[in-house]
C-alpha cells in the first residue's frame, strides 16, 4: 500500500486572470490553462523524466492537477543566482528539447499529422500576440510598458529604438515566429520555467505552447543562461568572484547545443525511413544528398537559436519583464554595468548571428566582451 501523503504527489495549479507580473492591469484569459496542459501532456508522453505528469484538467475551472515537484527542487533561476552548479543540466535540457522538437515535427510526422496538431494550438493566439508584443515589438519603440535601470541605460534604450538594422533582424524574426509552425514549441522556456536539483531537471509552465520554430525554445533557454553569466559580476562577494561559476556557464552553454545537436540528428537518422514527410527518403536516399540536407538545416537552426537567444535577451533588458539574474542586485550602477554587456552582446548577436558557426565561436565573443 502506497502511505505516501497525497499531497506530496499531487498539485493543483489555476490560472490568473490577468499577467502575473504585471497584476490586473494586463486581462489575460484563463483558457490559456488549457493549453498548458495539453502541452505538458504532449511533452511529457515524449520526455517523462524531464516533465511532470499532469493527471487532472478541470476545464470550468481553468484548473490543472499534476505531480508536486518535491524539494529540494528549485526554479533554476534561483540556483544560477546563487551560484549552484547542475552537473547535468545540458544533458537534461538538451534531452528534453531534442525529443520533443524533433517527434512533434515533420522530420517525424506525416503532413497530414502535422497539420491537425498545429490546427489544435491554433487557439492559443493570445499568447502568441503576447509574445509578439513583448519580444518583436514593445523594446523597439516608445512604449509605457518598458522600463530600464534608469538613468544608466537610458541612452542604450534609445539606441535600440533607433537601430534600423536591428529593427530588420527583429522583423524577420517576428516573421518566422508567426508564420513558421516547425515544432510544438514550450514557447518559455527561460530558467524560471524550469525546475532543478543536482540530479533532476523538470520543465513546467508551457502555457505559451504553440507550433511554432524550433529555434525559439533553444534559443529562450540558451539566452537566460547568458544573461545569467553577465549577471555574475553583480552578485561577486570578497572570498566568492564568480569567476569559476562562469565558467561552467559557458560549458553548460556549449554543452547544451552540442549535446542537443547530437541527440537531434540521432533521431533524424533513427527514423530518416520513417513516417516524416518532410524529406522523403525515395527522394533523398543518397548518403550525400542526405547529409548536405542535415548541414543545412541545422546550420539555420542554429542561426535561429541565436537570433531568438538575442531577442529574448534585449526584452529582458529594455521591455516590460526583466530577471532576477539582474534585478537582484542592488546596487543600480553595478546593475547597469552587467546589463549593459549583456544588451551589448545580444544586439551584436542580433545583428551577426549568421557569422558565427559553432557555440563555441559564441562563447568567445562572450568572454571578449566581458
Amino acid at each position: 500500500m502506497n502511505t505516501v501523503p497525497f499531497q506530496t504527489v499531487y498539485k493543483s495549479l489555476q490560472a490568473l486572470p490577468y499577467i502575473r507580473c504585471i497584476g490586473e492591469s494586463w486581462p489575460m484569459a484563463k483558457e490559456r490553462a488549457y493549453f498548458e496542459a495539453i502541452t505538458l501532456k504532449e511533452h511529457g508522453g515524449l520526455c517523462p523524466d524531464h516533465v511532470p505528469e499532469v493527471y487532472h484538467f478541470d476545464s470550468s475551472m481553468c484548473l490543472i492537477g499534476m505531480r508536486y515537484i518535491e524539494p529540494p527542487h528549485i526554479i533554476l533561476r534561483k540556483g544560477l543566482i546563487a551560484g549552484i552548479e547542475y552537473p547535468l543540466l545540458a544533458e537534461h535540457v538538451s534531452d528534453y528539447m531534442a525529443k520533443t522538437l524533433f517527434y512533434t515535427s515533420l522530420l517525424y510526422l506525416t503532413t497530414t499529422d502535422h497539420k491537425s496538431a498545429v490546427a489544435k494550438y491554433c487557439g492559443n493566439v493570445e499568447m502568441c500576440r503576447l509574445t509578439e508584443q513583448v519580444v518583436f515589438s514593445d523594446p523597439y519603440k516608445v512604449s509605457e510598458h518598458n522600463h530600464w535601470t534608469s538613468p544608466y541605460l537610458d541612452s542604450d534604450a534609445g539606441a535600440v529604438r533607433e537601430d534600423n538594422l536591428l529593427k530588420l533582424e527583429i522583423a524577420e524574426l517576428k516573421s518566422k515566429f508567426c508564420e513558421r509552425a516547425q515544432a510544438l514549441i514550450h514557447g518559455d522556456l527561460h530558467t524560471g520555467s524550469i525546475m532543478v536539483t543536482g540530479d533532476s531537471t523538470q520543465v513546467i509552465d508551457p502555457e505559451f505552447g504553440f507550433y511554432g520554430p524550433m529555434g525559439f525554445d533553444i534559443g529562450a533557454f540558451v539566452g537566460n543562461l547568458i544573461l545569467a553569466y553577465f549577471a555574475q559580476d553583480g552578485h561577486a562577494v570578497d572570498g566568492n568572484d564568480r569567476k569559476h561559476y562562469k565558467v561552467w556557464i559557458l560549458r553548460t552553454i556549449t554543452e547544451t547545443w552540442n549535446l542537443f545537436y547530437k541527440k537531434f540528428t540521432a533521431l533524424w537518422d533513427e527514423h530518416k525511413d520513417g513516417p516524416g514527410e518532410a524529406y522523403l527518403p525515395a527522394i533523398y536516399n543518397n548518403p550525400d544528398v542526405q547529409l548536405l540536407v542535415k548541414q543545412k538545416y541545422m546550420k539555420e537552426l542554429f542561426h535561429d537559436t541565436l537570433g531568438f537567444g538575442a531577442a529574448k535577451m534585449i526584452r529582458r533588458i529594455v521591455g516590460v519583464a526583466h530577471v532576477a539574474d539582474f534585478e537582484s542586485i542592488k546596487e543600480a550602477k553595478k546593475r547597469a554595468d552587467c546589463e549593459r554587456k549583456a544588451l551589448n552582446f545580444a544586439k551584436n548577436l542580433l545583428k551577426g548571428r549568421r557569422n558565427f558557426q559553432s557555440i563555441s565561436e559564441v562563447v568567445s565573443a562572450m568572454e571578449k566582451l566581458d
